[in-house]
């Protein structure tokens, strides 16, 4: 399975996991040892109140010793977000950034004419930009214009569990947009929902809920950093195209033929 290039840095898996909602630091622990994740996605807002709870959220991340992607989760505006962005920056000293720029407060559906402005303003102050968008083509194109090189469009919303909700738009978006790094992110709930798009060819996936959420997260990580690998490979192996009627996996060319006399 080859890696996964973003902005020109590559990473031996496919696989982001996002540190919020877990039991436990050690279950989140657990589960990211377990799963070997590209990147972990951390809010800034996770963190500041600088509490016995906090520090020690800080010390696993430095164990870790994972790349981190610090996200703008909450933000509902461009000068919040682009705020936020450089807040982080100083904070966990990267120019990577998830922007997250919300239009919705109940399906949390980003804002996608808001995050074109956030984008341009952030890449031009060398921020390494990933979008958290829809998978509208338009919204894509006009992010790609302003210079994001890769982007993170949705499945579902965010927690949902419902997997890919519009698969011709998803699937589309994928089939233009071929040169472009997509990484499916939100809506997720099950190993096979991220099979599925990485088989499409979509080229990573970002989850938390998923796995926070669910009853065995360690396990539940691992059933889903197996499934992207699996989907990658299946891509890799260009699958069988779906056809009508049936097809002999046994050649017959060939092969004896009896005849049954008739009396």
């Amino acid at each position: 399975m080859n890696t996964l290039t973003l902005y020109g840095q590559s990473f031996p898996e496919r696989l982001l996991l996002g540190t919020a909602a877990y039991p436990s630091l050690q279950v989140l622990r657990e589960a990211v040892t377990t799963a070997k994740p590209a990147m972990l996605t951390v809010a800034l807002r996770r963190q500041g109140a600088g509490d016995a709870a906090g520090q020690a959220f800080w010390d696993l991340l430095q164990e870790l010793a994972i790349p981190i992607l610090p996200n703008t989760a909450g933000c509902q505006s461009v000068q919040e977000a682009v705020t936020t962005a450089h807040m982080a920056r100083e904070v966990f000293g990267t120019d990577w950034i998830k922007l997250e720029l919300i239009g919705d407060d109940d399906t949390l559906q980003p804002d996608v004419f808001q995050l074109v402005a956030a984008a341009e303003e952030l890449i031009e102050d060398g921020f390494k930009v990933l979008p958290y968008c829809t998978e509208d083509l338009i919204a894509c194109r006009r992010l790609l214009d302003v210079g994001c090189q890769a982007l993170m469009p949705w499945a579902a919303p965010i927690g949902s569990a419902l997997g890919v909700v519009h698969a011709y738009a998803l699937r589309l978006l994928r089939e233009r947009l071929s040169e472009v790094p997509l990484i499916v992110d939100a809506g997720l709930g099950l190993p096979s929902h991220a099979a599925q798009v990485m088989e499409w060819g979509f080229d990573g996936v970002l989850l938390n809920s998923a796995v926070a959420h669910s009853n065995y997260p360690i396990k539940m990580a691992q059933a889903f950093a197996a499934a992207v690998r699996a989907g990658r490979w299946a891509h890799e192996a260009e699958p069988l195209a779906p056809r009508h009627g049936a097809r002999a996996s046994t050649p017959t060319v060939g092969q004896p033929f009896w005849h049954t006399a008739e009396y």
